[in-house]
């Protein structure tokens, strides 16, 4: 992935975190300039430090007005695509998992228990199969 105008971003650490924004400009190596019109980003120079890039590139040009950026985001349909992404996923049952009372883990693990006995009875029982055969 290569950091040019149009990428798409998830932006890691500072303000506006979790959020995606397309790179706008390149202001040197270390800089860009970004715009996330339908993310609720403003148009701001941020540190690639903080940043993380994702497959997703919007045909833009360079130094594009905010409602042009914006137009391009819905037409190439970046919000759906991201929501799609394995990316997206892990970070959303990440965030469920943070927020899980003592109750709601101890569900989780009996469940978990539950699975592993139905899996050892299937594999118990393959197994006679296979020795007698």
């Amino acid at each position: 992935r290569m950091v040019e105008i149009g990428r798409v971003v998830y932006i890691a650490k500072g303000d506006n975190e979790g959020k995606l924004a397309t790179i706008v400009n390149i202001i040197d190596g270390n800089k860009v300039l970004l715009d996330g019109p339908a993310s609720g980003v403003l148009r701001s120079v941020r540190n690639l430090k903080d940043l993380q890039l994702t497959k997703f590139k919007v045909p833009i040009r360079l130094q594009q007005r905010t409602k042009n950026v914006e137009k391009a985001w819905t037409e190439a349909e970046i919000s759906k695509k991201w929501e799609g992404s394995t990316w997206a996923k892990k970070l959303a049952a990440r965030k469920i998992r943070s927020t899980l009372t003592d109750f709601d883990r101890y569900k989780l693990m009996r469940a978990k228990q539950a699975r592993n006995r139905l899996v050892k009875v299937e594999l118990a029982k393959l197994k006679k199969a296979a020795r007698k055969a």
